[in-house]
């Protein structure tokens, strides 16, 4: 089974193709060009160095979030697109999923976290057990303090993964310590390599969408979402 897998959730775009046990081919550009500029680029040139078409891909997969709106959008777009093609199925992997699985095997907790803004971030609590990756707790948004209080009890080792970590890195060890780790730079990133492992997991346990199916899971509402509600819940109190 071949799968080819993109994330576009964070500022990182990144393409991979796997081929059952192996790993054919994986891209990761982490520049300022946009993720509508980058992703096919990537794409072609991953397809392209495989001497693949489309049409030979089993399985499209994407990272479908939480993570940067306009990246989800486009990524989703861009897998549907393509599957739609082909007439192939899709796979929609947890971005945070996709984090954890960056440190295989790893010792203690893995906690992926995203800068979600206003001290907040997205995050879930992982664990490896006898070879297979468990979630711990599902992923939520959270404020950084809430993160702090359900882990301060905990007492295994927890490494942090992910770009909250850049942001936080400084505020996570205050409070935990030396129970507190960090996973280098290659593991903060996306890497579509993830996605594909994942999303073939899930293939083979017929876990497949219809592109027409696959959307975006943003964990919360946009932003421009959240200021219209706060606006018109301001004049619903005004008027009662």
């Amino acid at each position: 089974m071949k799968v080819l897998a993109i994330d576009t959730s964070s500022m990182s775009a990144t393409c991979a193709i796997i081929d059952d046990d192996k790993l054919l081919v994986e891209y990761t550009l982490n520049h300022k060009l946009t993720h509508s500029q980058k992703i096919m680029p990537i794409i072609k040139e991953a397809l392209q160095s495989c001497n693949l078409k489309p049409e030979d891909i089993d399985v499209f997969a994407v990272a479908k979030g939480p993570g940067s709106f306009t990246g989800l959008r486009i990524g989703v777009a861009t897998v549907n697109g393509l599957a739609q093609s082909v007439s192939k199925r899709v796979v929609g992997v947890s971005t945070l999923d996709a984090l954890a699985f960056n440190l295989p095997y790893c010792e203690g907790l893995i906690v992926p976290i995203m800068d979600a803004r206003r001290d907040r971030v997205f995050t879930g609590i992982y664990k490896w057990v006898n070879g297979n990756l468990h979630i711990i707790k599902e992923q939520k948004a959270l404020e950084v303090k809430e993160l702090i209080e359900t882990l301060i009890e905990r007492p295994e080792k927890i490494v942090f993964v992910g770009d909250g970590t850049l942001v936080y890195k400084d505020t996570l060890f205050d409070a935990l310590g030396e129970k507190c780790l960090f996973a280098p730079r290659s593991a903060n990133m996306a890497r579509a390599s993830s996605v594909a492992e994942l999303a073939m997991v899930k293939a083979n346990e017929g876990q497949t969408e219809s592109f027409f199916e696959l959307a975006p899971d943003y964990l919360r509402e946009s932003q421009a979402q959240r200021e219209y509600n706060e606006k018109h819940s301001l004049i619903g109190d005004k008027n009662e």
